[in-house]
């Protein structure tokens, strides 16, 4: 596991992992190579020579070869421990061999991102990419990093995601107004039905009461007939076919309430 894994957070994941161009390496031993070239000429030289000059020759390129080689394995691993992560909140890299170096920009302070790529570097597939943030540093500069095309990309569609995330863009599903699972499941109601089903629950309504008319001389006014009374169970299946035309958006909330209450006036 390498150190930048450690510094994840209880839920972070890295989704992209680069590090710099083999060529940095190359470029930065190159150095310790040409001091273990040099050492190497001085030890065969020395072979061919006498006293005291062998001797001294000797030293000396064993010195340039073995000190060479050390600045070698340390150039090795300063580029093996240089890391540019990029997790589901942030942008971290990590650096050092004995004394680690980390920094971070968290996703939402990210503003842009300027990539920069020569010739060479399209040709070999590294670049500079730059990630200007909010922070007070304002810019964390990835040198010569591999794929920076894509890292780009990487890092841009998790910024995206991340805000989505923050916005609350993706939301549960709301729960049903009925539970489908206890109701039976209805059948489709167009408003031709609607019409119909009022039409039946006012055929099968029982006629009005009349009143005979009074054998008084001067008429007295008669009481208002009552309403005409529908099937409760006629009118329940009504109100359900109605709510759904209501849930569905085939009628406003406003014609849902007005023929409630002249279904209900009918009990």
């Amino acid at each position: 596991m390498s150190y930048a894994d450690s510094l994840l957070a209880t839920g972070e994941r890295i989704l992209h992992r680069e590090r710099q161009h083999w060529l940095v390496l190359v470029w930065g031993a190159r150095l310790p190579i040409v001091a273990m070239v040099l050492g190497i000429v001085l030890l065969m030289v020395s072979s061919a020579l006498s006293d005291p000059f062998k001797t001294g020759l000797f030293w000396i390129g064993a010195a340039l070869f073995l000190g060479g080689l050390a600045f070698l394995v340390w150039a090795t691993l300063r580029y093996l421990n240089q890391e540019y992560v990029l997790t589901n909140r942030r942008v971290i890299e990590v650096a050092g061999v004995v004394n680690k170096r980390s920094t971070d920009s968290s996703l939402e302070k990210i503003n842009d991102a300027i990539l920069t790529q020569s010739i060479f570097g399209r040709m070999f597939g590294f670049g500079d990419l730059e990630v200007l943030t909010a922070s007070e540093a304002g810019i964390e500069q990835f040198l010569m990093i591999v794929n920076p095309i894509g890292f780009k990309k990487a890092m841009m569609d998790a910024k995206h995601e991340y805000e989505q995330d923050m916005s609350g863009s993706y939301r549960a599903p709301a729960p049903p107004i009925r539970d489908v699972q206890s109701a039976p499941p209805q059948p489709v109601v167009t408003h031709e039905d609607v019409v119909a089903t009022e039409a039946r629950a006012e055929e099968v309504s029982p006629p009005p009461e009349v009143t005979p008319p009074p054998v008084a001389p001067v008429p007295e006014p008669r009481a208002p007939a009552p309403a005409p009374r529908a099937d409760p169970d006629e009118i329940t299946r009504t109100l359900a076919n109605l709510a759904d035309l209501r849930d569905r958006g085939a009628i406003s909330a406003e014609d849902y309430e007005s023929k409630k209450a002249d279904l209900l006036g009918r009990l």
